[in-house]
């Protein structure tokens, strides 16, 4: 065992001071021990990112210019399939290596890849089928972040199995195609340390109710489930019109949600359906930067926390990286729409310290990564805190995390570890200055042809 120390400690039950780790040769944390040796830095438990797509982080501050029409979701997608068209294996690799450094440096420490991007430009199959997949592990090695892959079925192009729209080829298999793609996303993982496979079926939009069902079977015991879900108005209404129940109501009545779903966004997802959701031990995967930048809309997330809802966040189209304003997002979503203040923390209780606690155990549920937090058994993923940051001036415990959250500059977080190894030091981690370099050069080619 290799030991840590440190001044302060989030724990399960909360802070404790002068605490050790203990950790194996697998990165593993063997023991926790309270009231033991002085450290000088603060550990926090790494926060899983449930929800990315790593290739959008290259298109990041390209939509924010009014169109002609009344901008949406729906004319942002627009750009995005234009955008993809674009992207080499190599490209995407170099996009998702920088993606997931600055995740690292924001406090992030398993990754969950929504992963859709598997076809040549014209639709073809590469010639292995999982080349993105292997494009995504390579990245994922590169950073050393832990890795839940989430190969996407993609069949149609609305509700009710429209066909698909041409920005679409890039994504689209049948049954067998994914079945396929699902076992080569197996193979590119294999051997990656910190790693582990979902399914993802992509939305009600992109797959039949029979086809999520297939989907769902192909899941090996122990493996996650996501899928986009009432991320917007406009499939809602189509849901209704169509199948006669809005999206979640249509899963739910499948007897599709368990526990080992993650349903991503759920915004407009009613009372009624969101307390099933609840009541069925799922996780909802909440992006509130994108959601905010999208204008998707405000989850309920106050009435979803009081019905004994699990949530976890994600930086989805990673317009921008981090953990904190994830999380502050949220809370302030909550704020507006409520006219309140600390609208997600308990009676008494710190803000901050609830959120991190709360996103903790929904990623790792959500991405079937082992025991959450910093306990025996789970990976030593830790986040490590500099108390002498002028941020933290005068300030432990709750009040460090909430200023963390709410009121820190650049700089807080000095150091991550992903399963006992270090992977950022001083704030930046190793990769990031060549990756920038290398997406730059994809970009001039890309925004200049």
């Amino acid at each position: 065992m290799r030991k840590m120390v440190f001044a302060e400690a989030l724990l399960p039950e909360g802070w404790r001071r002068n605490v050790r780790v203990e950790i194996d040769a697998e990165g593993r944390i063997g023991a926790v021990v309270p009231d033991a040796e002085p450290g000088r830095l603060v550990a926090i438990p790494g926060l899983p990112n449930l929800h990315s797509h790593a290739f959008q982080r290259g298109m990041a501050g390209l939509t924010e210019h009014a169109g002609d029409s009344e901008d949406s979701f729906w004319t942002w997608r627009e750009l995005m399939y234009r955008f993809l068209a674009h992207l080499t294996p190599e490209d995407v690799e170099a996009i998702a290596i920088l993606a997931y450094a600055e995740m690292l440096e924001a406090g992030f420490t398993r990754v969950g890849e929504f992963h859709y991007l598997h076809h040549a430009p014209g639709g073809a199959p590469y010639a292995d089928r999982a080349e993105m997949a292997v494009r995504i592990a390579a990245a994922a090695h590169a950073t050393g972040i832990n890795l839940t892959l989430l190969p996407c079925f993609y069949a149609h192009g609305e509700i009710g199995g429209a066909p698909p729209v041409a920005g679409q080829r890039r994504f689209l298999n049948g049954l067998d195609g994914f079945a396929a793609l699902v076992e080569g996303s197996r193979r590119a993982i294999a051997g990656l340390p910190g790693s582990n496979l979902g399914l993802a079926p992509h939305s009600l939009r992109a797959a039949t109710i029979a086809e999520i069902g297939a989907v769902a079977t192909m899941a090996q015991p122990g493996e996650p489930l996501h899928i986009h879900a009432a991320e917007q108005a406009k499939e809602v209404e189509a849901s209704l019109r169509i199948l006669g129940l809005p999206p979640i109501a249509a899963l739910l009545e499948a007897g599709l949600v368990d526990a080992r779903w993650c349903l991503i966004h759920a915004t407009h997802g009613t009372a009624a359906e969101l307390t099933r959701v609840a009541q069925a031990g799922a996780v909802v995967g909440l992006c509130p930067v994108t959601e905010s930048n999208l204008g998707d809309g405000i989850f309920p997330a106050v009435a979803y926390r009081a019905a004994g809802g699990r949530f976890g966040v994600g930086t989805d189209s990673n317009v921008l990286v981090s953990a904190a304003m994830e999380l502050r997002t949220l809370e302030y979503s909550q704020r507006l729409a409520q006219r309140t203040r600390n609208a997600l923390a308990p009676r008494g209780g710190s803000t901050a310290r609830a959120l991190w606690q709360a996103a903790v155990a929904g990623g790792t549920q959500a991405l079937a990564a082992g025991p959450a937090g910093i306990v025996p058994g789970a990976h030593a993923d830790l986040v490590l805190l500099d108390p002498d940051h002028p941020a933290f001036a005068a300030r432990d415990g709750d009040r460090r995390l909430d200023t963390l959250l709410f009121a820190s500059r650049e700089g807080a977080i000095r150091e991550v570890w992903v399963r006992g190894a270090r992977v950022v030091e001083d704030g930046t981690h190793s990769a990031r200055a060549a990756a920038e370099r290398r997406v730059a050069a994809t970009l001039a080619r890309i925004l200049t042809t």
